[in-house]
């Protein structure tokens, strides 16, 4: 008997956007009512295969197959219509409206040619929530007073409310604890038993071999792995796949320790910070000349730590202290003034005046200096940006030119160069070497590296984890908003870590009970 043709089957699919190519000839085949696992780092593509197969993206190249004829998704309500539905780890929910309004949103049923609404959607919701197990949903309920995985049950109920043959679910158990998952579980084996296919998202290891049937691995924009058995696969093997690279890193080389030599008081000092909901009680301390890094998936946390550090949020408890001295909880003025400086992920769109001059970028937060009984030094603000470009090795050496001519390297530069200017004694850095090319890396580690051994402070994030190995002198790695583990960079290895991070849900919900130390082990 011959095998059943795929579902669907996605071939060379390239996807570019500018400086950037996300997919190179990406290969996807699903099968009916099975689950098929997407794996891989942040940043190997698996966002973007998804929107293209959703319809948000258009592909440059490729061919998409559903149902053995050729298709072209030119929007989600075409991808929909074919039933193809997405379930995005960010639920596009509306909450100022019921549960029914929110699962018809669309395309609301009819009868005879008129809308149906009122009592008739809420109960069509019904009978789709109750196909999920979940009866107890109220339809006529607004959506913004329902729990996440309540919220995550309208989104599927409103899949289900197309004639869907595939719900493609990211990250699906993000936000749900351990009994959700199961019945997450659950819904997803009533629906492959119902010969509807699943692709499912998720860093969690642990689940993929508990749910999925087979396993797609992503890298740096290729399929490494297509179709790999979930339940026989090694753990090991699956990481290895997604950690090979194209990218070649070169670091700087740490300077020597000295034996015996006397440590240093901590310059920031980090008790018990925590935000509910988005990362536990931590302690930490960071020393003059010491690089710490953050390693962790999105989601885990890390952003949240540099921006409450840093006054971006207010913590729900604990305390930042720089030299031994708190400092007003939520306030980015004081983490300044006590010389805390950030590099924030989106720079562009958060650390630059992109219309700008190179120096007004550089001296904006050091203006009070160039700033006399109502006049702005021109000559002095050029000369202090210049200086400060100089060091940095910023390129073109003219500070005069908009700071929107740089490339991504050169524009990082501008935003070290700033803190440089302030005298900024602890620097946050957030996703350093983003959207910047190969060459200009090995330069931004060189001046990290030199800053560090000038005596600056450095808390690193980056998704990157042989950047954090290679930069930092200590890691601190996250899982689900939890220290897991601390150790000498020097004694982890990118493997160990992934292993670390992608273990599942091994740790507790977040929450501000039990304070988490550096070492990984709640205090008691």
């Amino acid at each position: 008997m011959a095998p059943e043709p795929p579902l669907l089957t996605m071939s060379g699919i390239t996807k570019s956007f500018p400086g950037v190519r996300a997919l190179d000839g990406v290969d996807l085949e699903v099968q009916a009512g099975e689950v098929h696992c997407l794996l891989g780092q942040n940043g190997a593509g698996k966002s973007t295969l998804i929107k293209v197969l959703a319809g948000a993206h258009q592909p440059d190249d490729g061919e998409i197959t559903w149902r053995s004829e050729r298709v072209v998704l030119r929007s989600p309500i075409a991808a929909m219509r074919l039933g193809i539905a997405t379930i995005y780890q960010e639920l596009d929910l509306v909450e100022g409206l019921s549960v029914a309004e929110n699962v018809f949103l669309g395309h609301e049923p009819t009868a005879a040619g008129f809308v149906v609404r009122g009592r008739e959607a809420r109960a069509r919701a019904a009978a789709l929530l109750k196909r999920l197990g979940h009866p107890e949903v109220d339809p006529a309920r607004l959506v913004g007073d329902l729990s996440a995985a309540q919220q995550q049950i309208v989104s599927m109920a409103r899949a289900l409310s197309h004639d869907v043959r595939l719900i493609v679910m990211d990250e699906p158990s993000a936000a749900l604890d351990p009994d959700e998952v199961d019945n997450l579980f659950r819904i997803v084996r009533d629906l492959t038993a119902d010969g509807v296919a699943v692709v499912y998202i998720s860093h969690r290891l642990e689940e993929i071999r508990t749910i999925g049937d087979r396993v797609t691995v992503l890298k740096d924009g290729r399929a490494v792995a297509v179709g790999l058995p979930a339940k026989s696969t090694p753990t090991r093997d699956v990481v290895a796949l997604m950690t090979g690279r194209n990218v070649e890193y070169v670091f700087p080389d740490r300077p020597p320790t000295s034996a015996g030599a006397a440590r240093p008081d901590p310059v920031l000092t980090v008790q018990g910070l925590a935000r509910d909901g988005e990362f536990a009680p931590l302690d930490l301390e960071l020393y003059p000349g010491e690089i710490v890094g953050l390693a962790g998936l999105v989601g885990s946390g890390r952003s949240e730590i540099l921006e409450t550090v840093y006054g971006a949020r207010k913590p729900s408890a604990g305390r930042v202290l720089v030299d031994g001295k708190p400092l007003k909880p939520g306030s980015v003025r004081a983490a300044v003034r006590a010389g805390l400086g950030l590099a924030p992920e989106e720079r562009k769109a958060q650390a630059l005046l992109m219309l700008e001059s190179v120096t007004r970028n550089v001296s904006v937060s050091s203006m009070s200096r160039f700033s006399h009984g109502g006049w702005l030094d021109r000559a002095g603000e050029f000369a202090a940006a210049r200086k400060a470009t100089r060091e940095l090795s910023l390129r073109p050496d003219n500070p005069s030119v908009p700071v929107r001519t740089l490339s991504g390297g050169n524009q990082q530069k501008a935003v070290l160069a700033r803190w440089l200017l302030r005298g900024c004694r602890v620097l946050l850095l957030d996703e350093p070497t983003r959207g910047v090319d190969v060459g200009a890396r090995a330069e931004l580690y060189a001046v990290i590296r030199r800053l560090a051994d000038d005596g600056l402070a450095v808390l690193l994030v980056s998704s990157e984890v042989p950047e954090v190995l290679g930069l930092a002198d200590r890691v601190l790695v996250l899982r689900e908003g939890h220290v897991v583990h601390t150790a000498p960079a020097r004694e982890l290895d990118e493997h160990r870590v992934l292993d670390l991070v992608m273990e599942g849900s091994s740790v507790s919900p977040v929450t501000a009970a039990h304070p988490v130390t550096a070492e990984g082990s709640p205090t008691s």
